[in-house]
C-alpha cells in the first residue's frame, strides 16, 4: 500500500478502510481498477463501499480529463534508479528540481475556480455536514436549534442573469443558439417571425433532456386583457391601418383564427378554445420533454413566435403565445449554464401586467445585460441606445447589472460582411461597456462536428462572449462560503463539546464592547447617508415644482401643434395608468416624466450609496468593514488559546453576515429608487381615471385639461409624498441591517462563549478535514513563510540544501504527504534510518505552525 492510498482514504473520510487495504496490497495503480465485485469483498457494509464508489468515480474522471497529470513519486524513481555513485546522484538531484520547477506540469490539486478538485471539495464537505447533522443530539434547545438550522442554511445556489434585448428580427434568438452550441434550440426566423415572450435558458441539472416550463398568465387576466383589447378595436374601427390596431388583430387572430370576430369576452373564455392546454385553466405550468433540440423547437414554436402568416405551412392551428407568461428552457450537459441564465426578452415590457411584473423583476435582476442591434440596419444604432435607455433606471440605481455588452450580429440573410461598420460602433465602449461584432450563422457553420477548425474562426465573436458566460458560471466563492460556514459550525460544536476555558467572561465582555464600538460606527455612517440623501431629493422636489408644467407639456403635445392620431396615444395613455406600450415604438411613460426631475436629483448619491460594480461596497464599505477584531485575537497565541474555536467560529458567522446583509441591501435598494416613480404614479391613477371616461369630439383637449389641472393642484403635495417615502423606505433598511447585525454577532456570542453543550458530539477529525479544505480553497501557505521556516528550522538545516527548499514547498503544495516528503529530500546524503522520522516530526512540526499561521491569516 503506498501513500496515495492512504492519503485518498483519509481525504475521503474513510481512514477506517486503511488497514483493510493495506492488507490486501492495494496501491495507487490497482486502486484505480477496483471493480463492484472486489469492493464488495472489500467494503461489505453498505454506507462505505457507497461512499467509495462515489469517491472513486470522481477520482476515475479527474484521471481521465486530466491526463498530463504524472505522479512525482513515479517520476522520481524514473531518475534515481541504477544509480550508486555520489555524482550521479548529484545529477539525478539536479533533474528532480528541474522536474518540480518545470512549468509545464500540472499541480496535483487544481483550485482553480470551478474545477474538478473545487466540486469534489464541495461534495466532500456536504456529506461531512449531513453526517454531522444526523449525529447531533435530538433535543430541543438554543444550541442544538441553531446549529441545525445553521447546516440547513449552508445550501446556497448562486444564479447569475444575463438578459439579451434587441429590436425584432436583431437576431437574439440565433445568437442564443450559436452561443450554446444548439443551432435549432430557440425558434429563430425573418422579421416576421420573432419572439414574443420572455424565454430562460439555463442547464438541465437533473437529467439529460431538452426541457421547456411554460408558465401562463391566469384566467382572469387574459378575460380582462380580452376585454382591453375588444373595447379598443370597437373605438379605432375606422383606423384599420394603425399599427396599435393590427398588433391587436394579430394577437387575437393568433389564438383564435377568424373565431373572435363579433365575439364577446365571456364567448372567447369558452373551453373549446384551451381544450389543447388544460394547464393554462388550471393555472399549472405546462411541461414539454424531448430526446433533441429540434424536437423540443418545434414543439416549443406556438408558444413563443408571432409567426401568423405562416400558420398552414407549420401545421399550426393555435399559437398561445398570447397566453404565455414566461418560457424557461432547460439544456442538458452544458457547463456553463449551471449558475447562470440567459434571459431572452421581447421590447420594452409588456401591456399585460402580469406580463410587465415579472419582465421589470428580470431586467432589474440583471448582472449582465446584451444589447443586440443588427449592423445592416440603418436605425439599429438609435435602436440600441432606445432599448438601453427606456430600461436604463431598472437596469442601474433601481437593478443589479454591471456590465453592458453591445453585440453587433451581421444579418445572416446577407452575404456581405460588416466589420468595417463594426469598429464605427466601439465608440460606445465604456468603463462597463463593451462592444462585440458576432454572426451567429458564420460560428455555426464553421463548427460543425465534421469540419475542420475555419481559418477565420475569430472573425466572430461568440467564442468572447462564451468566455464571459464562463466567468459568471466561476462558482468559486459559493464554494468558498459554504466551506467557510462548514468550518465555522463545526469550531462552534468543537468549541462547546470540549468545553475549554471556564471562565470567558472577560472575552465576551471585550467583544460585546467592540460589537458596540463597531455598530456605532455603522450609525455614525449610515445617518451621513441619511442627511446626504435628504439634501439631494429636496432639491429634487424643488426643482419638481417649478419644472412640471414643461415636463407634462412634452408629453401631452408632442408634436408641436401637429395631434393627428395623439387622440389614441393619449387615450392608451389614461387607460393604462399613465403608460402606452406601442410594439414597435417607444414607450411612453408620463408618471416617469413626472418622477424625472425627483430621480435625477439622487442619481449620483445614490450610485454612491449603492453601486453595481462588484468592486465597490454599499453605504461606502462601512459594513464589510464591520469587525470584532477576532483575527487579531486568534494571532495573540496563548492569551486567546482556549478560546481559539470559538472565536473561528465569531469570524466565519461574522464573514457570512456581510454577503446576506449586501443581499438584502441590493434587493431593498431596488424599491427605495423605485419608490419615486411609485407614489407619482399611485397618486395619479385618480386623474387617469376621470380623462379615460371621455369621448368624441374634443376629448383630447379634455383629457389634457384634466391631467394638467390635477397636477397643478396636487402636484407638491404629491412630489413632498414621493421624497417623504423614499426617506422613509432608506431609513426602514438603514434599521434593518443594523438589527440583523447587531442580533446575529449577539446571538454568536453568546452561543460560542455563554452556552456549553452537554452532549454535543465530538468533531474533531471533521474539523480538520474542513479545515484542509478550506485551506486549499483559500490558496496554498505564501512560499515566503514557508521558506523561512524551511530553512531555520534545526533539523531542516541539517539534511536540507539551500536549493531543495523550492521543490519542498511545491510538494506541500501538491499535497504529497510529509514522510514522503522528508524521504527524497534526504535521500541523496548517507544518513541513518532514524533520520527520516526526525526529518518526518520536524516536517508535522513546521506544517501544524503553517496550518494555524494560514486559519489565522485567512479567517
Amino acid at each position: 500500500m503506498d501513500d496515495f492510498v492512504q492519503n485518498k482514504l483519509t481525504e475521503w473520510g474513510l481512514s477506517e478502510l486503511i488497514d483493510k487495504f493495506k492488507g490486501k496490497g492495494i496501491d495507487k495503480e490497482s486502486l484505480q481498477e477496483l471493480g463492484d465485485q472486489e469492493i464488495a469483498v472489500l467494503i461489505p457494509k453498505v454506507g462505505p463501499s457507497i461512499k467509495f464508489k462515489k469517491y472513486l468515480k470522481l477520482l476515475k474522471k479527474q484521471k481521465s480529463t486530466d491526463p498530463e497529470t504524472v505522479d512525482s513519486s513515479a517520476q522520481v524513481s524514473a531518475s534515481t534508479s541504477g544509480t550508486s555513485d555520489k555524482g550521479k546522484r548529484k545529477s539525478d538531484l539536479q533533474d528532480w528540481s528541474s522536474e518540480w520547477q518545470s512549468p509545464t506540469r500540472k499541480p496535483r490539486l487544481d483550485t482553480k475556480p470551478g474545477s474538478y478538485s473545487e466540486g469534489f471539495i464541495l461534495t466532500d464537505v456536504k456529506d461531512i455536514m449531513r453526517c454531522v447533522q444526523k449525529k447531533l443530539p435530538n433535543q430541543d434547545n438554543k444550541l442544538n436549534n441553531f446549529l441545525k438550522q445553521s447546516i440547513h442554511d449552508l445550501e446556497t445556489d448562486k444564479r447569475e442573469l444575463v438578459g439579451v434585448f434587441g429590436k425584432t428580427g436583431a437576431g437574439k434568438s440565433s445568437l442564443i443558439n450559436a452561443i450554446i452550441g444548439e443551432k435549432n434550440l430557440l425558434p429563430s426566423g425573418g422579421v416576421s417571425a420573432c419572439t414574443t415572450v420572455m424565454i430562460k435558458v439555463e442547464a438541465n441539472r437533473h437529467n439529460m433532456k431538452y426541457e421547456a416550463h411554460i408558465e401562463f398568465i391566469t384566467k382572469e387576466e387574459w378575460k380582462d386583457e380580452l376585454w382591453t383589447l375588444l373595447n379598443f378595436l370597437e373605438d379605432n374601427a375606422d383606423q384599420e391601418n394603425d399599427e396599435d390596431y393590427c398588433d391587436t388583430v394579430e394577437k387575437l387572430s393568433a389564438l383564435y383564427g377568424e373565431e373572435w370576430k363579433n365575439k364577446s369576452a365571456e364567448n372567447l373564455m369558452e373551453f373549446k378554445h384551451f381544450k389543447e392546454i388544460p394547464e393554462f385553466l388550471h393555472s399549472q405550468r405546462k411541461i414539454l420533454t424531448c430526446e433533441s433540440a429540434t424536437e423540443l423547437s418545434a414543439k416549443l414554436v406556438k408558444y413563443t413566435r408571432s409567426d401568423s402568416k405562416d400558420r398552414e405551412a407549420k401545421g399550426v392551428k393555435r399559437w398561445y403565445w398570447p397566453l404565455v407568461k414566461c418560457v424557461t428552457v432547460m439544456v442538458p450537459d452544458n457547463d456553463f449554464l449551471q449558475h447562470v441564465t440567459l434571459a431572452d426578452l421581447p421590447g420594452n415590457g409588456d401591456c399585460n401586467k402580469s406580463r410587465d411584473k415579472m419582465w421589470k423583476g428580470v431586467v432589474g435582476s440583471c448582472s449582465t445585460v446584451w444589447v443586440v442591434t443588427e449592423l445592416n440596419r440603418a436605425a439599429a444604432e438609435d435602436k440600441a441606445w432606445e432599448i438601453l435607455e427606456s430600461a436604463s433606471s431598472l437596469m442601474g440605481n433601481g437593478g443589479e447589472c454591471q456590465r453592458i455588452h453591445f453585440i453587433c450580429t451581421k444579418s445572416d440573410q446577407s452575404a456581405a460582411g460588416d466589420r468595417e461598420n463594426a469598429k464605427e460602433l466601439k465608440h460606445f465602449s465604456d468603463e462597463c461597456f463593451q462592444v462585440f461584432t458576432v454572426s451567429a450563422k458564420e460560428f455555426l457553420e464553421k463548427n460543425k462536428p465534421e469540419k475542420k477548425p475555419h481559418p477565420d474562426a475569430d472573425d466572430t465573436e461568440i467564442p468572447k462572449l462564451v468566455k464571459v458566460l464562463q466567468d459568471l458560471n466561476d462558482c468559486h466563492s459559493e464554494t468558498l462560503n459554504y466551506v467557510s460556514g462548514a468550518l465555522g459550525i463545526l469550531s462552534l460544536i468543537q468549541g462547546a463539546s470540549c468545553r475549554q476555558g471556564d471562565d470567558k467572561t472577560a472575552v465576551c465582555t471585550e467583544l460585546e464592547e467592540k460589537m458596540k464600538h463597531e455598530l456605532d460606527n455603522v450609525i455614525e455612517s449610515m445617518k451621513d447617508t441619511y442627511r446626504s440623501f435628504g439634501r439631494c431629493i429636496s432639491e429634487g422636489v424643488e426643482n419638481s415644482k417649478s419644472s412640471w408644467e414643461r415636463n407634462l407639456k412634452s408629453v401631452l403635445h408632442p408634436h408641436k401643434g401637429k395631434d393627428k392620431g395623439f387622440h389614441r396615444t393619449l387615450k392608451s395613455i389614461v387607460h393604462n395608468g399613465g403608460i402606452h406600450k406601442p410594439r414597435r415604438k417607444k414607450e411612453i411613460n408620463l408618471n416617469m416624466k413626472l418622477a424625472s426631475d425627483l430621480t435625477d436629483s439622487i442619481d449620483e448619491e445614490f450610485k454612491k450609496t449603492f453601486p453595481n460594480e462588484g468592486k465597490s461596497e454599499p453605504f461606502n464599505g462601512i459594513i464589510n468593514k464591520f469587525s470584532l477584531g477576532t483575527k487579531r485575537m486568534m494571532g495573540e497565541g496563548q492569551k486567546y488559546k482556549d478560546v481559539e474555536l470559538q472565536l473561528t467560529f465569531l469570524n466565519t458567522e461574522e464573514e457570512i453576515i456581510k454577503p446576506k446583509l449586501n443581499k438584502i441591501i441590493r434587493e431593498r435598494k431596488k424599491i427605495i429608487y423605485s419608490s419615486l416613480m411609485t407614489t407619482i404614479e399611485e397618486a395619479m391613477q385618480e386623474c387617469y381615471q376621470r380623462a379615460a371616461v371621455f369621448t368624441g369630439a374634443g376629448s383630447l383637449d379634455k383629457m389634457r385639461k384634466t391631467i394638467k389641472e390635477h397636477v397643478h393642484n396636487s402636484g407638491n403635495i404629491m412630489f413632498e409624498k414621493a421624497k417623504k417615502e423614499m426617506l422613509n423606505e432608506l431609513f426602514k433598511l438603514m434599521e434593518e441591517i443594523l438589527q440583523i447585525l447587531k442580533r446575529t454577532m449577539q446571538e454568536s456570542i453568546e452561543l460560542s462563549l455563554k452556552t456549553d453543550g452537554d452532549s454535543i458530539p465530538d468533531v474533531q477529525a471533521e474539523l480538520e478535514l474542513v479545515k484542509n479544505h478550506y485551506i486549499k480553497l483559500k490558496g496554498s501557505p505564501g512560499d515566503e513563510p514557508l521558506v523561512c521556516i524551511l530553512l531555520t528550522t534545526g533539523s531542516m538545516r541539517r539534511y536540507l540544501q539551500p536549493n531543495q527548499v523550492p521543490q519542498v514547498v511545491q510538494l506541500f503544495q501538491d499535497g504529497t504527504s510529509i514522510r514522503m516528503v522528508a524521504t527524497r529530500c534526504i535521500r541523496n546524503h548517507q544518513v541513518p534510518p532514524q533520520a527520516i522520522q526526525e526529518l518526518t516530526d520536524a516536517m508535522n512540526q513546521v506544517w501544524e505552525k503553517i496550518l494555524k499561521d494560514t486559519i489565522i491569516r485567512f479567517c
